[in-house]
């Protein structure tokens, strides 16, 4: 188990407790300020990620000292965890609202909207949590291109994850100030802020999933499609014996490999029976 699903999901996987997503969790005035902060200001995410970029021309153990502080302060405020489909729909299932918004991370790195990002809450309409979006003055929200949120349900939202796992996107979870779940997004390497840090730049700011992927040689037939879409650089093909491996010490568990694979050769194992990889996060 994570960090987080010992300290907040009482040895459980902290994503499926309710009470994490509580909108009484919306009243502690530091993430009520934090959120406001967060998506009024996304120039200063922006800031951040360029501070990122240039922090790979530092000695090492300078980008050692500050990637492990950049961590602890993210596991403080917003941090993120790898959730397979089939743990998406189990939130689904509890939540009672599900809006999907524009993502900042490509609003900064691509500049313009993308609708990858889903508000998630125990509130019908958004809830609370979307009350106090409507808070925000001027924002990429609710600018000329976005004058609202959409509201999905359960169903709609399942049917847009399994199409953004088409183009390749991996699923996370994400606190406003930990244990409080406010967004689920679909990331990938190059435009997610997060998702570069934590792969391409080893700044950890998101926990690998609950579980790791294993692909069945038998099954296999060497057709590479897994390869196109991890994220995380995990898979491997063998010339000689014409099928694709995991490497599990890379893998971070989003399943995704699987909705691509023609001969369901791939499965997802809990992290915690594969002994190599039970205590890598």
């Amino acid at each position: 188990m994570c960090q987080f699903c010992i300290k907040h999901g009482e040895g459980k996987k902290w994503y499926l407790q309710a009470k994490n997503y509580a909108e009484d969790l919306l009243s502690d005035l530091r993430r009520r300020n934090f959120i406001l902060n967060f998506f009024g200001h996304p120039e200063h995410f922006a800031r951040e990620a360029a501070q990122m970029e240039r922090l790979t021309q530092a000695p090492a153990f300078v980008r050692r000292a500050i990637s492990g502080l950049v961590t602890r302060r993210m596991k403080k405020v917003h941090f993120g965890q790898v959730v397979p489909l089939e743990d998406i729909e189990q939130i689904f299932g509890f939540v009672n609202s599900i809006v999907r918004v524009p993502c900042i991370c490509r609003q900064v790195t691509l500049g313009h909207e993308v609708r990858y990002c889903y508000g998630v809450s125990m509130g019908l309409g958004g809830g609370a949590f979307g009350d106090l979006l409507h808070e925000l003055d001027d924002s990429f929200l609710f600018g000329p291109e976005t004058s609202e949120f959409e509201e999905l349900d359960a169903q709609q939202a399942l049917e847009a994850f399994a199409d953004h796992e088409k183009e390749g996107l991996c699923h996370s979870v994400w606190t406003f100030v930990p244990p409080f779940i406010g967004g689920i997004c679909n990331c990938d390497r190059v435009d997610c802020v997060a998702m570069r840090a934590t792969v391409v730049r080893d700044v950890k700011v998101m926990f690998r999933a609950e579980y790791v992927a294993e692909a069945n040689p038998d099954l296999c037939t060497g057709c590479r499609s897994c390869m196109r879409v991890c994220q995380f650089g995990a898979l491997a093909y063998s010339a000689a014996a014409q099928k694709a491996s995991v490497d599990q010490t890379a893998c971070y568990g989003c399943g995704v490999c699987r909705s691509v694979c023609p001969k369901d050769a791939i499965a997802l194992k809990p992290r915690a029976e594969v002994p190599a990889v039970a205590n890598l996060w």
